[in-house]
Order: C-alpha cells, then sequence, then structure tokens
C-alpha cells in the first residue's frame, strides 16, 4: 500500500506562488508515475501535471502551462508542484496522485491507482 500526504496549501493574493509538497511512504515510489489534479467547487476533477518515474518527462494542462512546475525527488519519496502568478481561478482542492503499473503518468484521473486526500489552495484578494 502507499500512503500518499499532501501540504503547502494556503490562501494567496493573485500573481503569487506556492509549493505544493506530497510526501509519499510504503511501497516503491520511485517506480511510479505521479500526477497533480484539482478539484474546484462545481468542476470536474482536472489534470494538472504530471511526472513519469525517470523525472524526465512532464506534461501540464493548458491552464497551467508556463506557470506550474512538477517536480520529484526519489531520494525524499516526494513530489512538488510550483506553482506561480497564481490566479483566482487557480482556487481549487489539489491533489496528487501515483500510477503503480507502467511508471508514467496520464492525463485521466481514472489511471491513478492512489490518491492523497488533498491540500486547498486559495487565491483571493
Amino acid at each position: 500500500q502507499v500512503q500518499l500526504v499532501e501540504s503547502g496549501g494556503g490562501v494567496v493574493l493573485p500573481g503569487g506562488s506556492l509549493r505544493l509538497s506530497c510526501a509519499a511512504s510504503g511501497r516503491t515510489f520511485r517506480n511510479f508515475g505521479m500526477g497533480w489534479f484539482r478539484r474546484a467547487p462545481g468542476k470536474e476533477r482536472e489534470f494538472v501535471a504530471g511526472i513519469n518515474w525517470v523525472g524526465n518527462s512532464t506534461a501540464y494542462g493548458d491552464s497551467v502551462k508556463g506557470r506550474f512546475t512538477i517536480s520529484r525527488d526519489s531520494v525524499k519519496n516526494t513530489v512538488y508542484l510550483h506553482m506561480n502568478s497564481l490566479q483566482p481561478e487557480d482556487t481549487a482542492l489539489y491533489y496528487c496522485a501515483a500510477e503503480r503499473t507502467s511508471g508514467t503518468f496520464y492525463y485521466t484521473w481514472l489511471a491513478y491507482d492512489y490518491w492523497g486526500q488533498g491540500t486547498q489552495v486559495t487565491v483571493a484578494s
């Protein structure tokens, strides 16, 4: 079993930055593809970013390209989401997810095997 714990959310002004962390414990984290998703009130779960097990392949949702960066530290068993130029439309509950079979990431949340509880990000003035 794998446990994922997100942290780093909070309230930030428009234009501000946050760094989310996802700490993994349990089974071998380094072989897993990882993703970040978010869900805003009244909206569907949205793909934010993904990274493969090696860390040399990443992808981003169209709404966050150029502003967010995903990275991973396999020694610390942690995945990060660096968020810059935050806007009110980025307000959501952010989740990290792990994919155990292929070591890559997917744009659909259905492909992931493990999920964290989420961390809230609120962008407001």
